[in-house]
């Protein structure tokens, strides 16, 4: 029994701590730690942080962001954003009875070459026609391409993940039918540039 538990012991001694940084694009700053034996283990490893843990601010805590650990140098692990998602809490807090949720799935490419895949979608504050729903979704769809191929990937992003292109949408479209508000629920990187896959569409 002493010799398993110096066995265990030895293992954890031979482990090294890794500070996780978060990507550039969301501002590059220490967002925890992990253990690793060999540096090379911890690429591909996917994190998981609010962007309200990022930017201490409470009331985007709602915002959940995907990232990937792509590269490690020194005893710092970095990471590249693939994607955010709304929690669902929040999601069901703005499904309201007597009113249409009205979503659509884009993949777009950003100016830079970036393929990624959109979920943007409108509650409206009524119920609306389906004559209305079907315009609010092209509407959705044109605009979205509009501005990705208008933005790099990092622009896009930001404007994603900081609610600005949900705001641009909700300006837009509330003409053609009242709306209570705009989200993207989820944005996914599908390929880069190189057209090297990050994620299987």
């Amino acid at each position: 029994m002493a010799k398993r538990g110096q066995r265990k012991i030895d293992g954890w001694k031979s482990k090294q701590w890794f500070n996780i940084m978060a990507p550039d694009i969301i501002g590059q700053q220490e967002i925890g730690e992990t253990l690793a034996k060999d540096p090379e283990l911890l690429l591909g490893r996917m994190i998981e942080v609010t962007l309200g843990e990022i930017s201490n601010d409470y009331s985007k805590q709602n915002v959940k962001l995907e990232l990937k650990i792509d590269q490690v140098g020194g005893d710092s692990a970095y990471t590249k954003l693939i994607g955010h998602e709304l929690t669902r809490d929040y999601l069901r807090s703005l499904i309201k009875r007597q009113s249409s949720t009205i979503s659509t799935t884009i993949d777009v490419m950003t100016a830079d070459g970036y393929k990624i895949r959109v979920n943007p979608t409108c509650f409206t504050i009524k119920r609306a026609k389906a004559s209305q729903i079907k315009s609010i979704r092209q509407y959705m769809v044109y605009m979205v391409r509009k501005k990705a191929l208008e933005l790099s990937f990092k622009a896009f992003m930001q404007e994603i993940i900081l609610g600005k292109l949900s705001a641009f949408i909700y300006r837009e479209v509330k003409f053609i039918y009242p709306l209570r508000r705009t989200e993207i629920l989820k944005s996914t990187v599908l390929s880069e540039p190189k057209d090297q896959p990050i994620i299987a569409s």
